[in-house]
């Protein structure tokens, strides 16, 4: 023990340098300054600071010849040309275990009035995933506390899912609930440009002391520049790497891929990338991507990242180019309607265009086979369903319609009820509906 609190403090004494690399700013622009006087230990992608006047950061997101260019974190007002610009370096962060139950921002700085160790290796925010060929494959099936997790649409370790939804559809309610119910040892949240007054209520109301004590939640509002909103994303990715390798279970939430779709194209922009993808510049599917392949299985001796993240799509349109990109990585993806949610159920989601990539193996035959008679009734339910409810259809015509008829509004409770049991406890409520309506 003495030796850790040894390593974190010769990590603490370690950050603090003894020289200063300065440059001086020739040219002012909005959010954007050129630097002068770069020297060659100036790369893309430093954290540099301002001298002079307010205490303002940035990044390098461009260097030519006469020097480089630095996206800031904040208004520059007061700043002058010939000021000092000083490079801090790469910016990593150095996670550690006492981390679990903090709030934190994307620089691994506590926001919870409490103080904070540093851990005694820093790590790259954008770190490589594990090796292709030595990763593990999908794990064992997880609980959930979610009944329609548990069933229709199973998660494993190592899996990693999409929620897809507009605005106010219950994707964040949603992802609380796998918070509190999915069985891991260590929850990272990212909160990616959320609304300021709700981080407070998420930690204390959705979390509450049970949640928090064994997550990390890393956050960036909406109002902080569009670096620290997607810096917020590879924080969260970095942490959760570091309790993976120590060999532990991890659940990272991310809300929302989106937002830091949209940090990342002000960025992208502002450093000379040409839009293409309906705005989005071409970098935008290797952000995304990059960031997705980094979760999932472990090496052999180290844990899984099992990851949830949300999309917020405009219309339901799981076209659009965040929705397409994330969709076609993932190892399922889940669809939240607006309809849905209007009638009062929750979680809002369509099972017909939702689909998880661990079945089959994530389930006995016996168990997949209750998952088809249910699909196949409420598929067939969605399809009669303008006839049924203009009284057009005529009960007998046909044996399927007349099962989905009997069943759906005990089989569409039972997709938003918890389970406080198991498993098995959820599949054997899921045969009893559709035993007890006769479905077929």
């Amino acid at each position: 023990m003495a030796t850790l609190g040894l390593d974190r403090l010769r990590a603490e004494i370690g950050g603090c340098g003894a020289l200063r690399r300065l440059g001086r700013i020739r040219e002012i622009g909005r959010g954007v300054l050129k630097v002068s006087g770069c020297g060659p230990d100036w790369r893309l992608g430093d954290r540099v600071r301002l001298v002079e006047g307010a205490a303002v950061g940035g990044e390098v997101v461009a260097l030519d010849p006469d020097g480089a260019t630095v996206l800031t974190d904040g208004p520059v007002d007061g700043a002058r040309i010939g000021d000092g610009v000083e490079l801090l370096g790469a910016g990593g962060i150095a996670p550690d275990d006492s981390w679990i139950g903090r709030v934190l921002d994307p620089f691994g700085q506590p926001i919870d009035g409490r103080p904070l160790m540093r851990g005694a290796e820093e790590r790259a925010l954008r770190a490589a995933p594990p090796a292709p060929s030595r990763r593990r494959r999908l794990g064992a099936r997880l609980e959930t506390g979610a009944a329609v997790f548990n069933t229709l649409l199973p998660l494993v370790r190592g899996q990693r899912i999409g929620l897809f939804a507009g605005s106010g559809v219950g994707k964040s309610s949603l992802l609380a609930k796998f918070a509190r119910g999915v069985l891991a040892d260590v929850i990272v949240i990212a909160l990616i440009g959320e609304r300021g007054r709700e981080l407070r209520d998420f930690v204390e109301g959705v979390l509450g002391p049970d949640g928090m004590a064994r997550s990390v939640v890393v956050a960036a509002t909406s109002d902080q520049s569009p670096l620290i909103r997607r810096r917020c994303a590879w924080a969260a990715m970095t942490v959760a790497e570091h309790f993976r390798d120590r060999g532990l279970q991890v659940l990272l939430l991310a809300d929302s891929i989106t937002r830091l779709a949209e940090a990342h194209r002000e960025v992208a922009l502002a450093s000379g990338e040409p839009p293409s993808l309906r705005g989005f510049p071409p970098s935008t599917s290797h952000l995304i991507m990059s960031l997705a392949e980094r979760a999932g299985p472990g090496l052999e001796g180290a844990g899984d990242i099992t990851a949830v993240l949300s999309v917020l799509v405009a219309g339901s349109d799981m076209d659009e180019p965040v929705a397409d990109i994330l969709r076609g990585v993932l190892d399922g993806h889940v669809v939240m309607e607006r309809e849905i949610a209007e009638r009062g159920r929750y979680p809002a989601i369509n099972m017909l265009r939702s689909v998880s990539r661990s079945l089959p193996q994530a389930a006995s035959e016996a168990e997949n086979a209750l998952i088809a008679r249910a699909r196949r009734l409420l598929g067939a339910y969605d399809r009669a369903e303008m006839m049924i409810q203009a009284g057009l259809y005529v009960s007998g015509s046909d044996p399927l319609i007349d099962a989905a008829v009997r069943v759906w509004p005990t089989l569409d409770a039972f997709l938003s009820e918890d389970e406080p049991e198991s498993i098995a406890a959820s599949f054997a409520r899921l045969r009893q509906i559709l035993d007890r309506a006769g479905a077929a």
